[in-house]
């Protein structure tokens, strides 16, 4: 379908979200495109979605009711998957936001790719890889600011602002798919633009340096300390791997 911008549907488990950080993710889905279907999902009975309720009627979201239907089970994660599938086939969103920490998305995430949508990811730190690993792009809510800086829903500490180069260089996955998306865009001489190196991460992996601490690709390439750059501070700021620079040096 040809919009002029891309249109977003952002569905929140708000049963397992903080309110708090709302704002930074209407600010971060904006970079995408439009987010013109907006939707939170829980029994709003229950005292703990309190802090919801002034968020719903500041950014204009639709509180969905669910109520639980047995103890102990919560009845949102299905009105969720249900709602997004009848979106998926009759608004035709370009993309989804899933705002949850909850593995049981990770099928509907699938699906939802599977169909062409992108599906961006909003989750703790605590988030199973299986959901992590499914979503085009996923943050760690623990990394993203709050308008209070503070978030109250949760008591465990935030994760390290940025990881240091020596635990990135232990982290055999990362090392990998940096250096594997390096190759894949180097020219003859093992240049590669960043841009390019992005764009070959995102065709892999759920991925976003600022998980690692890092606001852009660039700087997490640096933290690294595994790659030399060239035309640093420009558009055409380039990236090779060490490995590569010895051997055409070498040769």
């Amino acid at each position: 379908m040809n919009r002029a911008e891309p249109h977003i549907a952002l569905l929140i488990d708000a049963d397992n979200s903080p309110a708090t950080k709302i704002d930074v993710i209407l600010t971060e889905l904006s970079t995408f495109g439009v987010t013109n279907v907006r939707r939170a999902y829980g029994n709003w009975k229950k005292s703990e979605l309190k802090g919801w309720e002034e968020k719903l009627h500041e950014h204009a979201i639709r509180p969905m009711q669910q109520f639980d239907y047995s103890r102990g089970k919560n009845a949102s994660d299905m009105a969720m998957v249900i709602d997004a599938l009848e979106l998926l086939y009759t608004d035709q969103p370009d993309a989804f936001g899933i705002v949850s920490s909850d593995t049981d998305f990770t099928p509907l995430v699938m699906h939802l790719r599977a169909k062409g949508a992108a599906v961006y990811g909003f989750g703790a730190q605590k988030t199973p890889e299986p959901f992590v690993n499914a979503c085009s792009r996923f943050l760690y809510l623990d990394k993203l600011g709050s308008e209070s800086g503070v978030d109250s829903t949760d008591a465990t500490p935030a994760a390290p602002l940025r990881i240091p180069s020596s635990q990135l260089k232990q982290d055999a996955r990362l090392v990998s798919l940096l250096r594997n998306a390096v190759q894949a865009a180097a020219d003859e001489s093992g240049w590669a633009r960043v841009g390019a190196v992005g764009q070959q991460i995102s065709n892999q992996a759920s991925f976003d340096p600022r998980n690692y601490g890092y606001a852009t690709l660039s700087k997490l390439l640096a933290a690294t300390q595994l790659f030399e750059f060239a035309h640093e501070g420009t558009s055409q700021v380039s990236v090779r791997d060490k490995r590569q620079a010895k051997g055409t040096r070498a040769a």
